[in-house]
């Protein structure tokens, strides 16, 4: 049965996720990105690209060349987007620290997510820390999606208990 929640409605300068539209979308983004593990920035840049799907945070895609070179490793998972088409996955690894399947690229999206093809997005929750624009992400509820939650935003959120039929 389909529960759809009450948005919060949004703060000045916030988004809302229920603004969001379905099908999901991608669009450019200057914001800077940065994501930290194992006390390593591995990834900065102000060239991603952020993806936008009604109830869900914007989850951001880095491209590869701001991606330290040598901290992913394909862990040979494969998941199926809807929208975007297949996955792949890395395990991210700084010295002796390890975050299986942390971060994920699309090799060939479909038509519409084609500006993402070969740029890395990234778990919040698996890594060290996340930012945009400086200000500290929190992960999307729940452990499936990629999204970063940020002050920016107004949800609720997909991923949590309860918000399956969403």
């Amino acid at each position: 049965m389909y529960n759809r929640p009450k948005p919060t409605p949004p703060a000045p300068g916030q988004e809302s996720v229920w603004d969001y539209p379905r099908p999901a979308i991608c669009e450019p983004t200057s914001l800077p990105i940065r994501v930290v593990f194992g006390e390593t920035t591995i990834a900065e840049t102000d060239q991603a690209q952020r993806t936008l799907e009604t109830s869900h945070p914007p989850t951001y895609y880095l491209p590869p060349v701001s991606v330290l070179d040598g901290v992913l490793y394909p862990s040979g998972h494969r998941t199926l987007c809807e929208w975007k088409g297949q996955a792949r996955y890395f395990d991210v690894v700084t010295g002796s620290k390890r975050a299986a399947n942390a971060a994920w690229a699309y090799d060939a999206p479909t038509p519409t997510f084609a500006p993402i093809k070969g740029y890395v997005a990234f778990y919040p929750a698996l890594m060290e820390a996340c930012f945009v624009d400086g200000e500290r992400v929190e992960p999307q509820p729940g452990g499936f999606y990629g999204g970063w939650v940020t002050s920016h935003v107004a949800g609720p959120f997909k991923g949590g208990p309860g918000s399956m039929g969403w």
